[in-house]
């Protein structure tokens, strides 16, 4: 007789970021905790005639250890060469021997909420000046968002099951929740999973500019995103990717991995509201909390920390703390409740990846990260959001909640992982 699902277990055992507060978690983290804040003043291009002048950029990034030469970087969107790079950093820091492993057994979930959006914007522009006949046959390969999972497991030869989920800003959530899943199912021995993006872009920005989601906080950039008080005024654009490794528990052990922390539970639920605004009172949060909590087996006592979706908009913040309020009930008061967007952005489809890998960070350092500039709380919002200054407190449990446009919910649940 097989290992149950119900009986595996699966950890985290590497992480991976390329981030606007750094390219390494490590490096990442040591400022998060420092509240340092990532946005400033847009670099990639003249932003002078956009409502929205400001974002939250990867810096100093360099993808060509990550790829096998510089041809196929060049052949890369900036979103691939940020997910491959992620994906490349989990490895090197989760100590997995490719050479030493079955790669059959090896898989990637990696996705995008929106994909190569520079190359759309390149060869939208050939077309219109020379024809046709002058479009790359790079194109759609570079474009099509599933093609950061594909290069990855081609470039590291690992033939184990992927795909790309995309569910707008719940998108690298999903995809760890999936593989934690497939890892549950014993589908593979270790699964690459995450997400990124890279719309820092004119037509991104100015999309978003058109919808009226973004700050306009152009005067002030390192005080723009402000989850959950009062005079937010929208979210920041951030750009970058997440990738942690996810482990069957046997497997891990066998090679003597570093455990990070394991994951527990996973809820995956749709609001059927709206196509940008979330449901009334944060009913479908609610459910995708319930529904992880259920899976993880925990009582929502259990919880030490969430990490919340935060983004810094009007009705979203006030939905997820409603939600919140909801599923905890009294415990909601005694909870750390923090969200990381004040200091990264808005990392939309890679921001469920870099947050879980803040959530491993948290539990293993016992360090709840602050949300920044949340100065006067939107008296809607009245939990305990951990405002401007990381706090030492004991984490056991924690939530990973991510919501996107098209009334996507996905959370996870951490846990320190006890052998």
């Amino acid at each position: 007789m097989g290992i149950s699902s119900s009986e595996r277990r699966v950890v985290i055992t590497g992480l991976g970021v390329a981030s606007p507060l750094g390219n390494t978690a490590e490096e990442m983290w040591r400022n998060i905790v420092a509240a340092q804040c990532g946005i400033d003043r847009i670099t990639h291009f003249d932003a002078t005639a956009y409502d929205t002048q400001i974002a939250a950029e990867v810096k100093n990034f360099d993808p060509g250890p990550a790829f096998p030469s510089p041809k196929e970087v060049r052949r890369a969107d900036r979103f691939s060469q940020f997910g491959i790079y992620a994906g490349w950093q989990a490895l090197q820091n989760s100590g997995l021997d490719l050479a030493k492993t079955n790669l059959d057994e090896v898989g990637v979930f990696l996705g995008s909420g929106i994909g190569g959006l520079q190359t759309v914007e390149d060869q939208h522009k050939i077309l219109l000046a020379k024809g046709p006949g002058r479009l790359s046959p790079f194109m759609i390969p570079m474009l099509i968002l599933n093609m950061a999972s594909g290069l990855f497991s081609m470039f590291y030869k690992l033939r184990g099951p992927n795909l790309a989920t995309c569910s707008a800003c719940a998108t690298a959530t999903h995809a760890i929740g999936e593989a934690w899943r497939t890892l549950k199912m014993g589908d593979a021995q270790v699964m690459f999973a995450g997400g990124t993006e890279a719309t820092i872009v004119p037509l991104g920005i100015g999309g978003f500019c058109a919808m009226k989601a973004m700050s306009t906080r152009n005067a002030e950039p390192k005080r723009s995103s402000r989850p959950f008080d009062i005079d937010r005024d929208g979210f920041v654009m951030g750009e970058g990717a997440g990738v942690v490794v996810l482990e069957d528990l046997e497997h891990a052990r066998a090679r003597g991995a570093r455990i990070y922390c394991e994951v527990l539970g996973y809820g995956n639920t749709a609001d059927a509201n709206h196509m940008t605004a979330p449901a009334p009172e944060g009913e479908g949060a609610a459910r995708c909390m319930r529904m992880a909590l259920r899976s993880a087996r925990l009582n929502p006592a259990d919880i030490s920390y969430i990490n919340a979706h935060g983004t810094s908009t009007p009705q979203g913040d006030i939905c997820e703390t409603q939600a919140i309020k909801t599923v905890f009930g009294d415990h909601a008061r005694k909870l750390a409740v923090s969200s990381t967007k004040g200091a990264t952005g808005h990392m939309l489809g890679a921001a469920g990846a870099v947050e879980t890998a803040i959530c491993a960070k948290a539990i293993e350092t016992g360090i709840a990260p602050p949300t920044l500039n949340v100065d006067n709380p939107d008296p809607q919002c009245d939990l305990d959001y951990v405002p401007h200054t990381a706090r030492e407190m004991r984490i056991d449990a924690v939530v990973n909640n991510s919501f996107g446009f098209g009334g996507h919910n996905a959370t996870l649940i951490l846990r320190r992982f006890t052998g």
